[in-house]
């Protein structure tokens, strides 16, 4: 069945949420915003893992989304917004699609089952009950070292062919499974891979784009790779990767967001480091490392062009 939902692609940002004396710190959010609606990105994802969404209340959660949503419009800016959900009791996230259908949103980001180790029918019936309770697009998130599960990709297949499951985040981390789900996928059914370290290989191999935590700093760079793999220029896309692969073992060195945190927060864009236990603030040899390749960065010149690149 064709999807009446447009396939998503291109460089997403699991959006991070700044906090402050363990409030929601709303004047770093709209910062974050107004800055994130300014670069190459193709979609934002709110409250998922990155976003520490497990540790948000709802009334936070729906600021975290009120807030984006309107700097994103006071900005011009027309990015797609998915919110991050994860649950292992079906009937519950029925209800919570229920609790956010007059959010201004666009879709979601579902965490396949956590803890529970459904089965694949079981995962299968989930999905499809979630997605039978809403009419806005679902992109599934497979990542079985942090839910204990796998979605194989028989299952994702089965599901692909519902018409408001869009794609999945693949973070399998088994490239024999990430490459066989390319090769059989329907055309109108994305995989965006959530390896940050993997993305240039992903891309050469199929896949849509990407939802990169790493892509919180230097987007353009994590974009350029994006622009040269779609236009053919192999050789581009191969030196655009190498210019910017330190960033995701930097960046995950230490449970994250801590160190994308500490990065912002070192470069002036949130008001504190600031994380929800059980997430420790950085160790101090990762804050240097992190001040070190901030300090590199910034002295690095801007390729040609992505600064003469517009945003849409």
């Amino acid at each position: 069945m064709s999807s009446p939902h447009p396939t998503p692609g291109g460089l997403w940002l699991p959006l991070i949420t700044p906090f402050r004396d363990g409030a929601l710190d709303e004047a770093s959010l709209r910062r974050l915003a107004r800055h994130y609606a300014g670069e190459l990105l193709d979609g934002l994802i709110l409250a998922a893992t990155t976003g520490e969404g497990l540790t948000l209340d709802e009334d936070e959660t729906a600021r975290l989304v009120a807030i984006v949503a309107a700097e994103l419009t006071a900005a011009g800016r027309r990015l797609p917004l998915f919110l991050g959900l994860s649950g292992s009791d079906t009937r519950k996230m029925v209800k919570v699609l229920a609790q956010t259908a007059s959010w201004p949103i666009d879709g979601y980001l579902v965490a396949c089952p956590y803890y529970t180790r459904p089965s694949q029918d079981g995962m299968v019936w989930h999905f499809t009950a979630l997605a039978e309770a809403t009419a806005r697009p679902i992109m599934i998130y497979n990542i079985p070292y942090r839910t204990g599960v796998n979605l194989g990709n028989a299952a994702m297949l089965e599901l692909a062919a519902l018409p408001n499951i869009v794609g999945v985040k693949d973070c399998c981390a088994d490239m024999t499974q990430s490459f066989d789900l390319l090769r059989r996928k329907p055309a109108d059914f994305a995989v965006l891979t959530g390896e940050d370290a993997f993305f240039h290989p992903m891309l050469t191999q199929g896949a849509e784009g990407g939802i990169l935590a790493s892509a919180h700093v230097a987007p353009g760079g994590f974009a350029a790779v994006l622009d040269r793999v779609r236009s053919g220029d192999a050789a581009g896309a191969l030196a655009a990767w190498h210019a910017i692969s330190d960033i995701p073992p930097l960046l995950f060195a230490e449970p994250s967001p801590a160190p994308i945190k500490h990065w912002l927060w070192r470069s002036g864009l949130i008001d504190s480091p600031e994380v929800r236990l059980p997430m420790t603030p950085v160790s101090a040899g990762l804050a240097a490392r992190i001040g070190a390749a901030a300090e590199a960065m910034r002295a690095r010149p801007a390729a040609p062009a992505l600064a003469a690149a517009a945003v849409a």
